[in-house]
């Protein structure tokens, strides 16, 4: 039974896909590669992000060339994420869950706090957690940091997220998980995992 969501926040809660392309597309200009789509980007979006990163270039990242990426990336991701909105039944499905829930984010934990307090969400939440050290990594081990926190049973959890990462890090520590379509990963990609795959997040909770 579940008592507790964990839900992710980019490509899930938070409808920011035209920005994460955009900053993306900003931050590769300076090597003349086409500019991708929505569909071109999920195609190639994996974590950790930088072997998504190798895949756009074709070849390994040099050294200290992630870190100017990832810079760049976030520089350009801040300032055009401020047009971005919540996934349109955000809301709905956080308000009609009954149990306890908490955000467990890749995002830098100094953006995300006040991010998710300008929607004005947070009272949702038992627990906002995002980043303090590096991005760009695997999840597993940022939620079962999450979970030793939150105090919950990870047999009484039900992760929703965007992405591959997200169903791995439930698996991780022993929690279950549903992916959802609209975010980083094609259908094909969720699908693979074995995890039931949803369009909205309202059907998502069908599985709690």
């Amino acid at each position: 039974m579940t008592k507790h969501i964990i839900w992710d926040w980019n490509g899930t809660l938070f409808h920011d896909i035209e920005a994460v392309v955009g900053a993306t597309n900003a931050v590769f200009k300076p090597y003349e590669l086409p500019e991708v789509t929505v569909d071109g980007f999920r195609a190639v979006y994996t974590r950790p992000i930088w072997v998504a990163y190798e895949r756009l270039l074709g070849r390994p990242l040099t050294e200290g060339e992630w870190e100017l990426l990832d810079e760049g990336f976030h520089e350009h991701y801040f300032r055009l994420s401020d047009a971005c909105a919540l996934a349109a039944d955000a809301v709905l499905a956080l308000t009609s869950w009954t149990g306890s829930q908490s955000l467990c984010s890749m995002a830098p934990h100094a953006h995300l706090v006040p991010m998710v307090d300008s929607f004005g969400i947070t009272r949702h939440f038992t627990r906002v957690d995002g980043l303090l050290g590096t991005t760009g990594g695997e999840k597993a081990a940022h939620m079962a940091a999450h979970i030793q926190a939150i105090g919950v049973d990870p047999g009484e959890i039900l992760v929703i997220g965007d992405s591959m990462d997200d169903g791995f890090a439930a698996r991780h520590v022993g929690a279950k998980a549903v992916l959802y379509t609209g975010g980083m990963t094609t259908r094909a990609d969720l699908e693979s995992t074995g995890f039931p795959v949803v369009d909205t997040l309202s059907d998502a909770l069908d599985h709690a």
